[in-house]
């Protein structure tokens, strides 16, 4: 049977700070509209892909909710049919906790954000104005500036001159750069939380270099009137000397000792597996693809802790991190710990490692080939299950966009057999198991989903304004455009960045236990 639980007994699960998880199960753009602090989104149209990397212990205490719509209860059966044992809903969904008087909260990643913010309040860490840096580039002995976001989102814009190193690299490559210690170094990402956590990580590892992040980052320097270096090509993550490795081990000693960080052995991670911890791996992803240690997941340093709901949906979780020589897993753990997390690091676990098998993303629906769906037009129905924006820029002609979580709504106008058009053949699936509940059509997946239709030539259409905004509920509006020139975007979310803290209540900030450094211990 799956548990109810009111608003008032979750609250208090929360604030007793329990070893429980939290499932928002709505859709993006519905969780990013407004959610419960410490929830992580496992939205319904994926959740038997998402949930097991986010909760791997299917014994743990669960609770999820949605918009009181009976999405949470769909889940939560689905959930009790892979095996998870304990699976509460929250009565009356959102409405219901807002109803009690509770916090929401706006945005994506926002307990990492708060850390950011609790961090710059706590340890004041030092920050540059957009004009003051580029006061600096103009000396010939000017910052060395570092985007110390992912890859990804360096290629779609940048501040001039900016490298691109992930923070969770760059302490790790730290000595390959070979800086004279005299140079400044300045970070910056496109908001606040990714410059502070990434200037406040090389100050805590004692480096010489005077260390800056760039207030407000790529947004500020556009609201400064300057303009972004976009369409860019990283270069590859310096490498490392035998010797400059040993440089950096010693940077993850020094944490290790400075701020009395936990380590186990390798020997001792058959007993975290055992006990369904979360084993997470957090070298690169060459690193990890080349090999890892088998049931690991691999979530890069600078994505775990500016993202940390993305990996781990249980408060006070048991977190194992394995690296090679312990720097990027012990700049995780000092992250993660100070959000509550029972985080630790993994010395030589990398014995164990094995070659990385190929990802499985094979679906179980029959398959039809782009040709074969041409003959089918009249008499199939054709449900586009690509994102709502990628719907709006092209899809099929005549084809129907559609969501798991609104498949009834689908299924009453559905007429002959049913073609699924999916670029993951395991959304494909979960949409097709959805349709099997409530009507008898057959289901079939267009083998290579868009990109396979495009490659032979068949033609697309665009709706711009189909799914409407209201039904897009996979697409967070929020702010969307803000990296797009919309200054007015840009302000309001900075302004949220910064206002996150004052929505906090005393026991929601109780999670949050900082470890001061010495210079600020006292403080």
């Amino acid at each position: 049977m799956i548990g109810s639980v009111s608003a008032a007994a979750l609250k208090g699960r929360l604030d007793a700070q329990a070893r429980i998880g939290l499932l928002d199960v709505r859709e993006h753009g519905q969780y990013g509209e407004g959610h419960l602090l410490f929830a992580s989104n496992c939205p319904y149209s994926h959740l038997e892909r998402l949930v097991l990397r986010l909760l791997p212990d299917k014994l743990t205490e669960i609770y999820l909710y949605d918009d009181a719509d009976g999405v949470a209860e769909r889940a939560a059966q689905r959930l009790r049919e892979i095996g998870y044992k304990d699976v509460s809903t929250l009565s009356g969904g959102l409405p219901a906790w807002q109803e009690a008087g509770y916090s929401v909260f706006k945005g994506v990643n926002v307990p990492s954000k708060v850390l950011g913010e609790l961090v710059e309040l706590a340890e004041h860490t030092p920050q540059i104005t957009s004009a003051e840096l580029l006061a600096m580039q103009k000396d010939a002995h000017g910052p060395h500036l570092i985007d110390g976001r992912p890859a990804s989102d360096y290629r779609k814009m940048t501040i001039p001159g900016a490298q691109s190193i992930p923070n969770g690299e760059l302490l790790y490559r730290f000595a390959a750069l070979d800086l004279p210690e005299n140079q400044t170094i300045v970070i910056h990402c496109a908001g606040r939380t990714r410059g502070l956590i990434g200037a406040q990580s090389l100050i805590n590892a004692g480096i010489p270099n005077p260390v800056y992040a760039l207030e407000n980052g790529t947004q500020g320097w556009v609201l400064s009137g300057k303009e972004l270096a976009r369409d860019n090509s990283p270069a590859a993550l310096p490498e490392l000397t035998a010797a400059q490795l040993e440089r950096s081990a010693a940077f993850a000693d020094r944490l290790i000792a400075e701020y009395d960080l936990p380590v186990i052995d390798g020997a001792d991670l058959p007993a975290w597996r055992e006990e369904k911890a979360y084993l997470l791996d957090v070298r690169s992803g060459e690193e990890f693809a080349a090999s890892h240690v088998p049931g690991s997941v691999h979530a890069p340093v600078v994505q775990l802790v500016q993202a940390t709901d993305e990996w781990v949906a249980m408060r006070r979780a048991r977190i194992a991190l394995i690296d090679d020589n312990g720097v990027r897993a012990a700049s995780a753990a000092f992250w993660l710990r100070q959000m509550g997390h029972d985080a630790v690091i993994v010395r030589d676990s990398l014995t164990q490692a094995e070659n990385a098998p190929p990802s499985d993303q094979a679906g179980t629906l029959p398959t039809l080939t782009p040709d074969e769906v041409v003959q089918l037009t009249g008499s199939a129905t054709i449900l586009d299950l690509s994102s709502s924006m990628a719907y709006r820029k092209e899809h099929i002609p005549g084809a129907v966009w559609a969501i798991r979580p609104r498949a009834a709504a689908v299924a009453k106008e559905l007429t002959g057999p049913v073609i699924l058009v999916a670029d993951d053949p395991r959304v494909a699936d979960l949409f097709a198991s959805e349709l099997e509940a409530l009507t008898t059509v057959d289901c079939h997946c267009l083998a290579g989903g868009m990109r396979a239709w495009k490659a032979t030539g068949k033609p697309v259409t665009a709706s711009p304004d189909t799914p409407s905004d209201a039904d897009a509920i996979d697409f967070l509006f929020f702010v969307h455009d803000r990296h797009s020139g919309n200054l007015e975007a840009s302000r309001r979310y900075l302004e949220w960045e910064t206002g996150l803290v004052d929505q906090l209540d005393r026991m929601e900030r109780a999670v949050f236990q900082l470890i001061r450094t010495k210079e600020h211990a006292d403080g």
